[in-house]
Order: C-alpha cells, then sequence, then structure tokens
C-alpha cells in the first residue's frame, strides 16, 4: 500500500460523498496503490450508513464503527492502527481541509522530510474561536515546554515509521498533532489556504475545549505541581515575614489588636490555596487511575473492507 488517507467521521454527514469524490479524484493521480479510512465515531447523523454505500461501491475505503464516541483523538488512532500506508495523510471530515493539498503534502514529503503538516495561512473561524485556539495553544507552549504553531491542526502526512512509533504510544489523553510533533524526525510545515466548513458547526463547545486543555497540560507536563510547590513556599515566606513584623511591633511597645477581618481573609485566602493545590494533585492521580486501568483506548463494532488491512481490535466476530 503506497498511501493511507485516515479520516475520523463526526457530524459532517453530508460532506462524506463529495469528501469520497475529491480524495478518489486527488489520490488517482499519485498512485492507484492507495486507501482511505474512515472511522465513524458514533456520530449522531448515522453517518455509518453513508459509510456503508461508499464502501459497498469502492473497495478502496475501510470503513471502520466506533463501539461509542471515544473522541477524536481516538478515532484517529484506530484509523492509523488500522492503515498500511507507507505513507498516512491524517484529515478532518468536514473539507476544511482541501483533499486536493494532500498532492502538495506529498511533494514536500518527497523532498526528504518524515512529516508535513498543513499550516492553514487563513482560517475560516469566528474571532472568538480564533482567540480561543491561540491562547490555548500559548498556555499549552508554556506548560509542555515546546513551541506549538497554533495554526497547525492534524492535517499532515506521515512517513510510516513516524505512524509506527505513534502508534506505540497508548495514552489515553491523546492529541495527534502534539505526539507526533514529540516524536521528532525530519519535520516541516507548509502553509496551504483552508476552506470553511462543508456543514454545520464544531461540536467543541467552550467547555469540551477546556476539558481537553487541561487534560493535555496535565498529561503533558509536571509544571503545575511545580508551580503548587512555588506558591506554598511564596505564601510560606510571607506569612514567616509577617509574623516577624507582629514580633518587632510587639517588642517595640505597639498596641497591635489582631482584626476578625484580616483573620477571615487569611483562612479563606489558604483554604482556596490548598484546595487547588489537591485539585491539581488530584487531576494527576486521576490520570494515573485512568492509565493503570489498561482499558482499550477505542472499540470497534464493526468493521467494513478490513478483510486484508491490519484490523487491530477491528472485528467483533
Amino acid at each position: 500500500m503506497k498511501l493511507s488517507v485516515v479520516i475520523p467521521v463526526y457530524g459532517c454527514r453530508k460532506a462524506l460523498h463529495e469528501l469520497h469524490r475529491r480524495l478518489t479524484d486527488t489520490l488517482s493521480t499519485l498512485t492507484k496503490d492507495y486507501e482511505i479510512v474512515l472511522v465513524d465515531d458514533c456520530c449522531p447523523q448515522d453517518s455509518w450508513g453513508t459509510i456503508q454505500e461508499i464502501c459497498s461501491t469502492d473497495p478502496k475505503v475501510k470503513g471502520l464503527h466506533m463501539s461509542k464516541n471515544f473522541g477524536q483523538a481516538s478515532a484517529i488512532t484506530a484509523g492509523v492502527d488500522n492503515c498500511s500506508g507507507e505513507w498516512v495523510v491524517v484529515m478532518d471530515c468536514d473539507l476544511q481541509d482541501r483533499p486536493e493539498h494532500i498532492i502538495d503534502l506529498y511533494n514536500k514529503a518527497m523532498e526528504g522530510y518524515d512529516v508535513v503538516f498543513a499550516r492553514r495561512a487563513e482560517r475560516k473561524d469566528s474571532a472568538l474561536t480564533l482567540f480561543l485556539s491561540k491562547t490555548f495553544y500559548k498556555v499549552l507552549s508554556y506548560y509542555t515546554e515546546e513551541k506549538i504553531d497554533p495554526t497547525i491542526g492534524n492535517f499532515s502526512i506521515s512517513r510510516r515509521k513516524v505512524i509506527d512509533s505513534y502508534c506505540r504510544i497508548r495514552e489515553h489523553n491523546r492529541a495527534y498533532q502534539l505526539f507526533i510533533q514529540w516524536l521528532g524526525f525530519r519535520q516541516t510545515a507548509i502553509e496551504l489556504e483552508a476552506d470553511e466548513r462543508y456543514e454545520g458547526k464544531s461540536s467543541y463547545s467552550f467547555r469540551k475545549k477546556l476539558f481537553f486543555a487541561s487534560s493535555l497540560i496535565v498529561s503533558h507536563s509536571n509544571k503545575p505541581l511545580r508551580a503548587s510547590i512555588k506558591l506554598g513556599a511564596v505564601i510560606t515566606g510571607l506569612s514567616m515575614l509577617y509574623i516577624l513584623v507582629l514580633v518587632i511591633q510587639k517588642l517595640m511597645g505597639y498596641d497591635y489588636i489582631a482584626g476578625w477581618t484580616s483573620i477571615l481573609a487569611s483562612i479563606y485566602v489558604m483554604g482556596g490555596l490548598i484546595l487547588s493545590t489537591l485539585g491539581i494533585i488530584g487531576l494527576y492521580i486521576g490520570n494515573i487511575f485512568n492509565e493503570v486501568k489498561n482499558r482499550p483506548i477505542y472499540i470497534i463494532s464493526e468493521a467494513l473492507n478490513c478483510e486484508n488491512g491490519v484490523v487491530e481490535d477491528c472485528s467483533i466476530d
């Protein structure tokens, strides 16, 4: 297999036929030896029915149906686990990533790169979405101590050895782009123009993005723990200094009348800091708990056109 295209599917059922047509036209100009892997992450629009139609007419399309919604990162993992291409493209299903740009990614990779990402020159998103995205990546860059470009998403092409290395990472809190960048190898990015979504809107609400961000930070960095230690040390130092000031005032004969307001304020501040620190520690313990259970990252309930593929955890028969 020369080229594999892995696409997690959620919330864009109407775009699938157009996506398949454009992918077929594009990939056939590169090679006749290709496959398309559509991973239905339990889409509420019943995208699986459309995937079944496509698979029935095109044997080059593999269809994977998740047993429940595991999330985009898990769906991508299911796709790359069950593809066999020498080169693997990962892209979204909403046609914001143009299938025609796979040729540009492939040609750049032929210059000797192991990974080529698409950098969206102009994202067709709202101002609020762009602001939240930039803020999220700045915070994530700080905590992970890695430079993360907010204009780069999952749309990329990777050599087989990179994908094999990615598949060996079995953490549950996953981010395809971050893991691929962490792996190293020879990487680059090229600017490509993106389109608007073919239909609907993103399923990532602010609440989901916030949860996703906190999970990634806890999974990729221990800086929050170090920050809580530093904060505790600073507060302890200030408290000791304040006690020293009180002792000096007492020795110098100053009358000091303690007020209820300052006492209560101190108690509330310290209580809040203690609870926050315990919460941060709890996140790490919860993350450890989820990992040591060693549950599968995904479960596939049905697979189409997978007879000659890798089919890891693909069949329930």
